[in-house]
């Protein structure tokens, strides 16, 4: 397996700077983070403000030679654009796969419907299906693949729900990313399971763990519980499982980190998470 970073996790660090980073850490590829986005309130980078690791979309076109550019001359990998379009935002969506093709990266995540209770699940994934026909026309006509995220709170939080949007796409062109730490919250599965349903739409895995810690009681009085972001092994993903799982079914593709937790320095975290990641693969 390959190993990259998502680089919404290192939000301190300019795209210039997370290059030599990832190389001098010893990760082999870079998942950039592709979005527009707001200031932190407090002006300091965020993963989700102001994070200096991301392109925006509205310049993605004009920088994305360069940094693919930046990131061959490295000896760094492109394993993907980890954008933020969702598939009925067509327009978008072209624009992402342009930035693919400028950039040299093989594929995109492009995102699902929000699940809310709103609109009826099936109303949403019929239209999401309409919308991802286009889109898989698209990637198949530039040789991309784009990818739906296992994601709590969307459409698809479970392999299986996920293997159910993607069945009849062709999986050169659709697929999907597993997460782990994000099926906690929601969907969870037994690992390999899940990645014998996904099968050969197994396109890429995010890495992280997430933890349930004490919340206040609820309005009768019951315990309740929320998430929180966990390093690696700390949370309630046991990764030699899915790393062993992993290994089981036979992926060779992308391990890409996604580690939202603060309390250690970005470099530490991951470099550490390479490390342990190495090891667990050494052992199963």
């Amino acid at each position: 397996m390959k190993h990259s970073v998502f680089t919404v996790c290192m939000p301190e660090y300019s795209v210039e700077e997370a290059v030599d980073k990832l190389v001098e850490w010893g990760y082999e590829g870079v998942e950039w983070r592709l979005t527009n986005q707001q200031p932190s309130a407090d002006g300091k980078p965020g993963f989700w403000a102001s994070n200096r690791c991301t392109i925006t979309l509205d310049e993605a076109l004009d920088k994305a030679e360069a940094v693919g550019n930046r990131c061959r001359k490295a000896g760094l990998e492109i394993a993907a654009l980890a954008s933020y379009v969702k598939c009925g935002q067509l327009a978008d969506v072209e624009k992402v796969f342009e930035a693919c093709l400028r950039m040299g990266a093989p594929q995109a995540r492009v995102q699902v419907p929000g699940y809310d209770g709103k609109t009826h699940y099936r109303a949403l994934f019929d239209q999401a299906r309409k919308d991802y026909a286009v889109v898989e026309k698209l990637a198949g006509k530039l040789k991309l693949r784009a990818n739906i995220e296992i994601h709590m709170g969307n459409i698809c939080p479970s392999a299986s729900a996920a293997y159910r949007f993607v069945e009849g796409f062709d999986p050169a062109r659709v697929g999907v990313i597993h997460d782990a730490g994000n099926m906690i919250v929601e969907g969870y599965e037994n690992w390999r399971l899940g990645l014998e349903v996904l099968g050969e739409y197994l396109a890429a895995v995010h890495v992280k763990n997430t933890a349930w810690v004490p919340a206040p009681d609820g309005a009768f009085g019951q315990k309740t519980y929320k998430f929180a972001w966990a390093e690696l092994k700390e949370g309630e993903v046991d990764w030699a499982q899915m790393i062993a799982a992993l290994k089981a079914v036979g992926y060779q593709g992308w391990l890409s980190m996604e580690d939202f937790t603060t309390a250690r320095p970005t470099e530490a975290r991951l470099t550490s998470a390479i490390a342990y990641l190495r090891e667990l693969e050494a052992k199963a």
